[in-house]
């Protein structure tokens, strides 16, 4: 659609391998499992697909290996619409996420990176400076960070938005961090990242925000997200009251949603509450990508 923004996606891909239990085994203990799922995912694959559906026009820059698993990852981006003309196909395997997901919806996640790491910097930057012009670009941790610094450099370039979820939990390169427009830490990567307490105050919000001159929203779980706006203030997002079934993805669907409100041209306090909402409603579901919303696109963004 043409009055859709344009996002690119430099990040992973993985095949979700998602085993539910009523309780995880100990250390040499075998146990039975209760259903058992392959789905697709990866940071930033998953990221993708909730702007996608949406309804931004998304492309994926990221590299797949030459087995069953990126077959399968490309058929399930044509099939979303999303643009595959940068997923180039290396030998080996491609990323895999093995999962254990428990009764509450609490997750435990492996990720094995396979073909994502043999992404190069330049080639992400050529890809971002040839999808021009783009409303936003979006990365994570689960790719080398020196690709993800060269794309953002090169979105800065092109005046895209830079959008950074510097997940899983990870030391951050200072080249990344500045090129980063935003920042957007779950609770356990904002400590790492910020020497910040686990309760997340305002106070320590503020004080990343400042040091590093990002924008930076928190997100929360179960208690919504914390948003650093321009008018200086943290504005708490509370989530609505949910009955969680599977958690996975659920921060991706916040950050998907996130970057399609930002690039649409909401008010960040809005693009805040449809990621709250997003990820709100995808954890009422099982599965990754599966269980993302479908039916918000076209309706009130921040309604309740």
């Amino acid at each position: 659609m043409a009055d859709q923004p344009r996002i690119a996606v430099v990040g992973s891909t993985m095949i979700d391998l998602i085993a539910y239990t009523s309780r995880v085994p100990q250390a040499g203990e075998t146990i039975q499992g209760d259903d058992f799922q392959l789905g697709f995912g990866g940071k930033g694959a998953n990221q993708a697909v909730m702007a996608r559906l949406l309804g931004a026009s998304v492309a994926m820059v990221n590299s797949l290996g030459d087995d069953v698993f990126g077959d399968m990852t490309m058929r399930n981006f044509d099939q979303l619409g999303i643009d595959t003309t940068h997923l180039a196909r290396v030998p080996g395997s491609s990323g895999v996420a093995p999962i254990w997901v428990e009764p509450d919806g609490t997750n435990r996640i492996i990720c094995v990176a396979g073909a994502n790491d043999a992404m190069v910097p330049a080639e992400a930057a050529a890809a971002i400076l040839t999808l021009a012009p783009l409303a936003a670009v979006v990365g994570q941790f689960e790719v080398p960070q020196t690709v993800t610094a060269a794309a953002f450099a090169a979105a800065r370039a092109i005046g895209a938005v830079t959008i950074l979820n510097p997940a899983p939990a990870a030391d951050m390169d200072p080249g990344l961090l500045a090129v980063a427009d935003w920042v957007i830490p779950n609770e356990i990567e904002f400590a790492r990242l910020a020497g910040a307490s686990r309760e997340v105050t305002d106070t320590e919000i503020a004080a990343f925000a400042t040091g590093t001159a990002t924008r930076i929203v928190v997100t929360l779980g179960e208690r919504g997200a914390a948003l650093l706006a321009n008018d200086g203030v943290v504005h708490r997002v509370p989530a609505p009251t949910v009955t969680a079934l599977d958690t996975t993805g659920a921060g991706d669907a916040f950050v998907g949603a996130f970057a399609y409100g930002l690039a649409k041209g909401l008010d960040e306090l809005d693009a805040v509450r449809l990621g709250v909402r997003c990820a709100s409603d995808s954890v009422q579901r099982a599965g990754t990508q599966r269980s993302f919303p479908r039916e918000i696109a076209g309706t009130d963004p921040v309604a309740t």
